[in-house]
């Protein structure tokens, strides 16, 4: 469809397999850090083959670490097995790794301080660019209902760049693009190449 990336959401088996999966669950409700990898059903993929569909792309890897899924990992050795997997592919500069858990993304920093990183969040606290600029981070990715003006203009002059989540409307994503954002998720990257297409300068 002509994207210029892919984001995708990293779980792990209970054999210690790393697959791609938004939920800590399965539709029919098996919980896959409960399951061997060998069980899942065949539309999620490992992370390997993942990747490998994504050559020529750099790749948005979410790390999903929530306190609330059944699968989360206070010990954070999620983070070391995603970084040991992608320093394996030397392509560093393909990956941009980022997570809720600003713990998660901080250990990711530290393991491997040449893949970029990124905060993801709800709401952006005052304060928030200052604090990933220290930290090491990259890019801060914002949720699109709540992200201002303010916020990608304040990143811009601190050299974050900002990836907001998710936007599938045109008007919005043109207000974006005219803010000077650097990255849209969507569900409809072909809407979003044509708005930009069309985005002044």
């Amino acid at each position: 469809m002509g994207a210029d990336a892919v984001e995708l959401d990293v779980r792990r088996t209970v054999d210690g397999v790393l697959v791609v999966h938004h939920d800590d669950h399965l539709a029919d409700g098996r919980v896959i850090v409960a399951l061997e990898s060998a069980d899942l059903p065949e539309h999620v993929p490992t992370f390997s083959a993942a990747l490998d569909a994504c050559a020529g792309m750099w790749v948005n890897v979410e790390i999903k670490n929530d306190p609330d899924d059944a699968d989360f990992d206070p010990s954070d050795s999620i983070a070391d097995e995603t970084i040991a997997h992608l320093l394996n592919r030397d392509q560093d500069a393909r990956w941009l790794i980022s997570c809720f858990r600003i713990e998660t993304v901080d250990r990711c920093r530290r393991l491997a301080p040449q893949i970029r990183t990124a905060w993801l969040t709800t709401n952006v606290p005052e304060g928030t660019a200052s604090s990933l600029v220290e930290r090491g981070h990259s890019a801060l990715h914002p949720w699109v209902g709540t992200l201002t003006r303010d916020v990608v203009e304040e990143c811009g002059r601190r050299g974050l760049e900002v990836n907001t989540w998710t936007c599938d409307d045109p008007p919005r994503m043109a207000e974006l693009i005219g803010w000077g954002i650097d990255g849209i998720c969507t569900n409809v990257p072909d809407v979003a190449l044509t708005v930009r297409a069309g985005a002044p300068g």
